[in-house]
């Protein structure tokens, strides 16, 4: 492969490569609520076959296990001094129909075009490149300048508290901060963003909270020829109701707002006019963004309800419902906050409101700096001609456990990506293109170039890539 003055790229990985990624698919490593759940047997078998296909790694990195997650500590020639932590996870949501998929879910398939398989994204793909393009860098005698961890979680997909959390604390008690946190959630894609024909980057700088709340109603109950005016159900559908109409406000955050403003130059000459009056067309912007799902997340913290329970028989008027809504929440708003205007929306004292579970707040987005323009040259090398942007991770990563441990956080992977592509994530036929593979492959090994400054006028070799 040419250096980076050449701005070639890999085209596809080699049989090899795609077969240690397929056989890390093959490891059915669901992450449960319950750690007792867990498959222990499978998470062992991902591990061994880490080690078996990455051996110059697991000779000369320290590595720390924390149950089955796996922290690797690569010392540099100034070994005081962090680099970077680089983030992924081993674990995998489950499968809701596995007679969907073109080919079974977990039997890592690999054809002409793809490699197939749940986390084949979401986020094996990043565990097996980063230790691809470590292999390669060691083969080639590279060393860092300054120290690298890799932290693979076993349990991101429930929040990460058995192995981020424990992660995060280890570095923190170390007195690590590194320079970049760099980890999942942004992409690059292709159709998405209306009006800009190039493929669009966007490096996420951040990333929305969590929270959960449950209404609940109770009622006597009795026989259903004699209702009274509403039953526990029909309470609890109406509560649900007003939580949906009534969404929290659209708003125009200052990350989304830069993350425009980036992408102003690829729009056509209408958007590029409101995108120059902001400050004053904030509302009509976030309005236009509000159109569909994927844009209004940036502008709302969004409501979506997703569990619905109550009654026990046709004949039988319900004695308990409940119902779940789940919010994922946009920086400048709240857990405290969302509690508060579910309360408002349902304005219905005999309907319980309350958080449940796992909450997180919003993180306070990164302002773009070197390991933005560091991500983001990388991302232009591997591949040319996009548009890079700034963004806001809709869901919740390993990341946000991680975020005082670093000074300049991203989270994005070079692969390119349809909405129909992004649909597979945690849904129906997961897979992975050879040829992304290779972008993620290559743009590992570029990143751990840069942090070697012996080996930067070198080509970067990546783990069996044709060229």
């Amino acid at each position: 492969m040419t250096g980076d003055s050449a701005r070639t790229t890999a085209t596809t990985v080699d049989a090899a490569v795609a077969e240690r990624l397929a056989q890390a698919l093959r490891c059915v490593t669901v992450s449960a609520d319950e750690p007792a759940a867990d498959d222990h047997q499978e998470f062992t078998r991902l591990g061994e076959h880490l080690e078996r296909s990455f051996p110059l790694v697991h000779a000369e990195l320290e590595l720390e296990r924390f149950g089955h997650s796996r922290l690797y500590r690569w010392s540099g020639t100034e070994p005081d001094t962090v680099a970077a932590i680089l983030l992924a996870h081993q674990d995998v949501v489950p499968v809701d129909d596995p007679a969907r998929w073109t080919h079974p879910p977990f039997a890592g398939i690999v054809d002409d075009e793809f490699i197939w398989g749940r986390g084949a994204i979401d986020d094996k793909s990043r565990v097996l490149a980063i230790l691809e393009a470590v292999e390669s860098a060691l083969a080639a005698g590279i060393r860092p300048e300054h120290t690298l961890y890799l932290a693979f979680g076993h349990d991101e997909e429930v929040f990460g508290d058995r192995g981020a959390v424990q992660m995060a604390q280890r570095l923190r008690d170390a007195g690590v901060h590194a320079d970049l946190l760099l980890d999942e959630g942004g992409v690059i894609t292709e159709g998405l963003v209306e009006g800009v024909d190039q493929p669009v980057a966007s490096i996420m700088l951040g990333e929305k909270g969590y929270a959960t709340i449950r209404l609940s109603v109770s009622e006597v109950g009795g026989h259903s020829s004699m209702p009274g005016r509403q039953t526990a159900v029909g309470r609890i559908a109406r509560a649900v109701g007003r939580v949906q109409d009534h969404p929290m406000p659209l708003r125009l955050t200052p990350l989304v707002a830069d993350m425009l403003a980036r992408l102003r130059h690829a729009m056509p000459a209408s958007r590029r006019r409101l995108l120059g009056l902001a400050g004053l067309a904030a509302p009509l912007i976030t309005r236009v963004m509000a159109a569909t799902p994927q844009t209004e997340a940036l502008v709302r913290t969004t409501t979506a309800p997703t569990v619905i329970r109550g009654g026990v028989k046709a004949n039988v008027l319900p004695q308990q419902a409940e119902a779940l809504v789940n919010f994922r929440i946009l920086p400048g708003d709240s857990v405290t906050s969302v509690l508060e205007h579910c309360r408002k929306a349902v304005r219905d004292a005999g309907v319980r409101v309350e958080l449940v579970g796992t909450t997180s707040e919003p993180t306070d987005p990164a302002v773009p700096g070197a390991g933005f323009d560091l991500i983001a040259r990388l991302a232009e090398a591997v591949v040319p001609g996009i548009a890079v942007t700034t963004g806001l991770v809709p869901g919740a990563t390993d990341a946000r456990h991680y975020d005082d441990l670093a000074t300049a956080r991203c989270n994005f992977a070079p692969i390119v990506m349809t909405q129909a592509d992004l649909a597979t994530i945690h849904g129906t036929d997961e897979r992975i293109s050879l040829v992304n593979y290779a972008r993620l492959i290559e743009f590992n090994r570029r990143l751990i170039d840069h942090f070697a400054p012996a080996s930067r006028t070198a080509p970067p070799q990546t783990s069996g890539a044709d060229t």
